[in-house]
């Protein structure tokens, strides 16, 4: 008989529970004592949550984390291509044979009682990490923080919230400091927090629920400042000034992200190498990603092609300033989103950069907002747009009138992983 493989068993999960979200921690933590809580015997967690820039943040300290030699795990969500992405042990994505096991024992040991696909895979990824020796587990919230799955250790060794934003309405609030307070929802007693540039209403709400829970607060603009100067970052806090080189993930938003990265770096006692390495190592795909190779390229070799997965208007903002920011050149955009997403409040900042754009469909997402829709939504906000069947056909009109244009694929994730299954 053939064994199972992790899709198979991913897919057995798909099943077990009819909402994809459904946020409480109580089928997480039967699922954990039934696994023995794992939860416990997790290396030293650093746990992140916020609206944007969470993956960034955790790959910058990961980068710096194993520059000085340090053993980590890190958690994210969702995938690009492979479910693998998800759970890195030690610095190595995990295998399949261990993936494998690891979900059909969590699967066996949930007994067919409903639990939704992030939490159980969530359990498997905290199985793992307890039963792996390392140093530090990076830990990325997947939505919200106080109910999200990951949110199951009491004593974190630090909490970060990078910026928040309005996103996820439905399940997190309407108002910004609705989302704020669930986001806060990570902070622990006693454990300091990290909390990156935010709009007045987040930060009131962060600064409560601290006081409430005895958590220490270090916060951008008060406890630790992060600007550019003469082609480097200026970091300054309590114990002083450090300079590194710009990152090397693009945009003028990973600034901030960096500042994140770095004062938890600092506070872990990193060394000054280090820091340097949290901004020259990290790799984060599908951000401001120039695509080099690929089925793509081979249909526009001549073309300048980007990917970029944020769907929201915050992701909006950072996109448009990093365009503004390259040579002078027309951008087309080809644009996918899902219909939970604030279409037109994503568009709007990219309206004064955008040649066209160039309306898909996402394929294999129910979610899909179709490409009629989509391109209805740049039509409202002054973008002209037109319909095509699927990006390689938009990428081709685009370069049958401009075969050296500047073509950025953007608008969810779930397009980047499209996009990089067949473009690595």
């Amino acid at each position: 008989m053939t064994e199972p493989t992790s899709d198979v068993i991913l897919e057995r999960m798909m099943r077990l529970h009819p909402k994809v979200m459904d946020l409480t921690l109580d089928r997480v933590w039967r699922l954990l004592e039934a696994l023995g809580n794992p939860q416990n015997d997790m290396p030293l967690v650093i746990h992140i949550a916020g609206t944007n820039g969470k993956g960034s943040t955790q790959a910058m300290i990961r980068a710096g984390l194993e520059a000085d030699g340090k053993k980590v795990h890190a958690y994210t969500s969702p995938h690009l291509a492979r479910f693998h992405e998800r759970i890195r042990l030690a610095g190595e994505l995990i295998s399949e044979p261990a993936l494998t096991a690891l979900l059909d024992e969590c699967y066996e040991a949930n007994g067919g009682e409903p639990i939704t696909y992030f939490e159980i895979t969530t359990c498997a990824a905290i199985l793992a990490f307890a039963r792996t020796p390392a140093d530090y587990t990076l830990l990325e919230v997947g939505l919200g923080g106080r109910l999200d799955a990951t949110n199951v250790v009491a004593h974190p060794a630090l909490t970060i919230i990078t910026p928040v934003s309005v996103d996820h309405q439905q399940y997190l609030g309407d108002t910004l400091a609705q989302i704020a307070g669930e986001k806060a929802g990570i902070m622990k007693r006693d454990v300091p927090c990290i909390v990156g540039p935010q709009e007045d209403d987040a930060l009131d709400v962060i600064e409560r629920q601290a006081f409430r829970v005895g958590a220490q607060i270090l916060a951008h603009g008060q406890h630790w400042h992060i600007q550019p100067e003469h082609g480097r970052l200026v970091f300054s806090d309590e114990q002083g000034l450090r300079e590194v080189p710009l990152p090397v993930l693009p945009g003028v938003h990973q600034y901030q992200n960096a500042g994140a990265a770095i004062a938890a770096l600092r506070h872990l006692g990193a060394s000054d190498d280090a820091l340097e390495a949290a901004m020259t190592n990290a790799y984060w795909p599908a951000r401001m990603q120039r695509l080099r190779s690929g089925e793509l390229i081979d249909i526009a070799p001549m073309a300048e092609i980007w990917l970029d997965g944020g769907h929201n208007p915050a992701a909006g903002i950072a996109i448009g300033a990093h365009l503004s920011g390259l040579p002078d050149r027309n951008t087309h955009l080809i644009c996918g989103m899902l219909n939970t997403k604030d279409v037109r409040g994503y568009m709007r900042p990219l309206a004064g950069h955008a040649a066209d754009l160039h309306a898909v469909s996402i394929p294999g997402e129910a979610a899909t907002l179709s490409a009629e829709e989509t391109a209805k939504a740049a039509t409202d906000v002054g973008i002209t747009a037109h319909v095509s069947g699927s990006v390689e056909d938009a990428l081709r009109k685009i370069v049958a009138e401009t075969p050296n244009a500047r073509v950025l694929i953007c608008g969810s994730l779930y397009l980047a992983g499209a996009i990089l299954r067949k473009n690595q």
